[in-house]
């Protein structure tokens, strides 16, 4: 597995490390993504580049807290490997609008940064929260993935 990290923003020391266990969790949780070479890019962004991102794809002239772009998962094929890469697509995580929210939710800067992450990673794998079932059914995910790497509210 590989994550590339384009950070515009400098992230605090150690979460780089902390949001590739989260991510490396959720892959190894998932049972059609655990025994794959997946790699995915992670963009830590400005409130203004990630409104221009949220306009550009979603209509929405505002900044949000995580976007996810998932590709159609091809297959690379990899000339000095024996598996193929299965790219995943792209996470663009604000990091002005995670530290609103950790400070509105009470907790972390840390927790709010892993939780954006594995919510990215879910939209990658093809979760999402348009109805109340698959919301349930992503919040669930979620908190698997979040326990299971000790992350707690």
């Amino acid at each position: 597995m590989k994550i590339h990290f384009n950070e515009n923003i400098s992230l605090p020391n150690g979460m780089q490390t902390m949001l590739r266990q989260a991510i490396s969790a959720g892959l190894r949780m998932h049972p059609a993504y655990r025994k794959l070479n997946c790699e995915l890019n992670v963009s830590i962004v400005t409130s203004e580049e990630i409104a221009q991102l949220n306009n550009n794809y979603r209509n929405k002239n505002t900044p949000t807290d995580v976007l996810s772009f998932p590709t159609n998962a091809s297959l690379l094929p990899q000339r000095k490997r024996r598996k193929p890469i299965l790219h995943l697509g792209d996470i663009a995580i604000c990091l002005e609008v995670a530290t609103a929210q950790a400070q509105e939710y009470g907790h972390t800067l840390e927790r709010e940064l892993v939780f954006l992450a594995v919510h990215g990673l879910l939209h990658l794998l093809g979760y999402d929260h348009e109805t109340q079932q698959d919301e349930s059914e992503m919040i669930a995910m979620q908190k698997r993935i979040l326990e299971w790497i000790g992350v707690k509210k």
